[in-house]
């Protein structure tokens, strides 16, 4: 039976104290969901330019601070117009196992340079699709990313158990098609699926057959704590896998 990695998000609201970061507070949090069987800690970095309403987070101080309590993958989900080599260098130096920048923001050379930045440091790099974007500006870099990770966020009305955001219309369009890009151009490229995720609505996003699945609120904010969240989406995704003959 195929096993598909819950990814515990460490977004903005999971960070304690904003102005100044409650590294304990975090490292507490994380530590729960990796020990109670979460796969990877998948914590966002932002600017005030690509996310205005975030001020910069994450980073290599985050990273290296969920690397002292664990072994597992760690990866840097960056949300900017910008990324240099030294930016790359400092999260890979901390513990950083993979980078995950926006399609949409890095085209061309500039993303050559940072797929080889990322190697040089013995780091996995993936491509966001975020809000809107369409997937065929991963086009050309599908051959040589480790990760198509898939943002289901749109306009509308929320899904169910939702209150922010809505799942854009193409969503389960844009994953099965995500799916099949990879199976013809890269096989060994992961797909991650984003955004509003929870275990009573994951059915059909395990149906297009995902390799990892991003949770932040369903665990964070569970009334029964983060560990009973982590336990309720494993138990959920582990039921879709089975019904759909996923291996």
């Amino acid at each position: 039976m195929k096993h598909i990695k819950i990814a515990a998000g460490l977004a903005h609201i999971n960070y304690g104290m904003a102005d100044s970061f409650d590294f304990g507070y975090v490292n507490r949090n994380m530590k729960e969901a990796l020990d109670a069987g979460a796969d990877i800690c998948h914590a966002d970095a932002a600017d005030m330019i690509d996310l205005k309403n975030q001020q910069l987070i994450g980073g290599h101080l985050i990273i290296k601070a969920v690397r002292s309590i664990t072994d597992k993958e760690i990866e840097c989900h960056l949300y900017a117009k910008e990324c240099d080599r030294l930016f790359i260098e400092k999260i890979a130096n901390a513990g950083c196992t993979m980078l995950i920048i926006p399609a949409e923001n890095f085209l061309g050379a500039p993303l050559a340079y940072i797929i080889n930045w990322c190697h040089e440091f013995n780091m996995k790099v993936g491509l966001t699709i975020g809000c809107y974007t369409p997937l065929c500006f991963v086009d050309e870099a599908i051959y040589d990313i480790d990760r198509l990770h898939i943002v289901i966020h749109g306009a509308g009305t929320p899904p169910a158990g939702e209150t922010t955001w809505a799942w854009r219309r193409s969503a389960l369009q844009l994953v099965k098609k995500a799916r099949k890009m990879i199976d013809e151009c890269n096989p060994a490229c992961e797909l991650a699926v984003d955004g509003g995720i929870r275990p009573h609505n994951l059915d059909p996003i395990v149906a297009c057959n995902p390799d990892v699945l991003i949770f932040s609120t369903a665990l964070y904010e569970d009334p029964e704590g983060i560990s009973a969240g982590v336990r309720k989406c494993r138990v959920a995704i582990d039921d879709a896998v089975k019904r759909y003959g996923l291996e």
